[in-house]
């Protein structure tokens, strides 16, 4: 049986006497939970695991708990794949919020920033890729360094794409389609390397001049700013002014259309009456003639108010009558 001596410290002796079954049931349990610790691995809900046996790809496995061959005979890695991951280029975020704070431009962020257009002028671009990871057995082993690859393969495609337009279209319009470019060439370039990587956007941030000739480019964006707003002011005004000027001439031209067929319809009623007319004064004229002379007098006489008719032979009536006093009134 082992035994160890301690001395104490007022000079004492102490012997312990150790058993063997002790120390063998010491390590077995230390053992135990070595192999229990190292047998089950979590992956998270954004993750992918990648299980390797001796350094040899097994499988993939989903989130959740899993279990493992312990003590190192099999080696789980994790990768997110539901997780969107950023580069960015020309400049650095140190942190994010509600008032983001950028690293100082540095040489080297200069340096990848800074292009050549189309037209051989100098432009600062800065952009943002932005990719996710489909196949995790891909993106560890098919590429020794995505990330690299994806930032060297981002800036050649970048410069590509800007050094075929002029500075004034990367300054303006052509960022839309910069955007794209960049993004189906750099997702082509990924997959012919096998990477197992998708680029979901390219963000064109801030393009600017290079500094000594930035001032002069601010004021030629200002005129074509200031000559598009005139431009669009104007398709304003003419959009306005045009309808409705043909909307008036529409209308006068349906005015006059429905004055003419007015005007020509109580024509043909009256030639068409006219003739009637003379029909029946040809069949009787003087019954005719007398009908017309009675329905002549009922449409006078119907307009001067109140009348009074008198017998010929009548007299002294004319004092007792309430002449030029309407309904009695004095």
């Amino acid at each position: 049986m082992p035994k160890k001596v301690i001395r104490m410290e007022d000079g004492r002796e102490v012997t312990i006497h150790v058993s063997w079954g002790v120390i063998f049931t010491v390590l077995a349990v230390i053992v135990l939970l070595l192999v229990v610790n190292s047998s089950y691995y979590t992956v998270e809900a954004n993750e992918e695991g990648v299980v390797l046996r001796f350094g040899k790809f097994l499988e993939r496995v989903p989130p959740g708990l899993h279990f493992k061959l312990p003590l190192g005979i099999d080696r789980v890695e994790k990768v997110k794949t539901a997780f969107t991951f950023k580069e960015e280029f020309g400049f650095r975020t140190l942190r994010a919020g509600r008032r983001t704070q950028y690293a100082p431009i540095g040489r080297d962020m200069l340096k990848e920033a800074l292009m050549v257009t189309g037209d051989l002028n100098m432009a600062q671009v800065e952009w943002i890729v932005q990719y996710r990871i489909r196949d995790p057995y891909k993106y560890l082993f098919q590429m020794r360094d995505p990330e690299g690859t994806l930032r060297d393969l981002s800036e050649s495609i970048m410069r590509e794409v800007v050094g075929d337009m002029t500075v004034t279209e990367v300054l303006t319009e052509k960022r839309a389609e910069i955007n794209s470019l960049v993004k189906k060439g750099l997702q082509e370039a990924m997959d012919s390397y096998d990477s197992g990587i998708r680029i979901t956007q390219v963000i064109l941030q801030d393009v600017n001049p290079p500094g000594p000739v930035k001032d002069a480019f601010d004021d030629v964006n200002k005129a074509q700013q200031e000559r598009e707003k005139t431009i669009n002011e104007a398709r304003q005004a003419y959009n306005k002014a045009v309808p409705l000027a043909k909307g008036d001439a529409l209308k006068m031209i349906q005015e006059a259309q429905g004055y003419a067929i007015d005007r020509v319809n109580r024509a043909l009623g009256d030639v068409a009456r006219f003739s009637a007319l003379l029909a029946e004064y040809r069949k009787a004229p003087e019954v005719t003639g007398y009908r017309l002379y009675m329905e002549t007098m009922e449409r006078v006489l119907a307009g001067l108010g109140k009348k009074v008719v008198l017998d010929e032979e009548a007299g002294k009536v004319l004092p007792l009558l309430n002449v030029g006093r309407e309904g009695g009134g004095k």
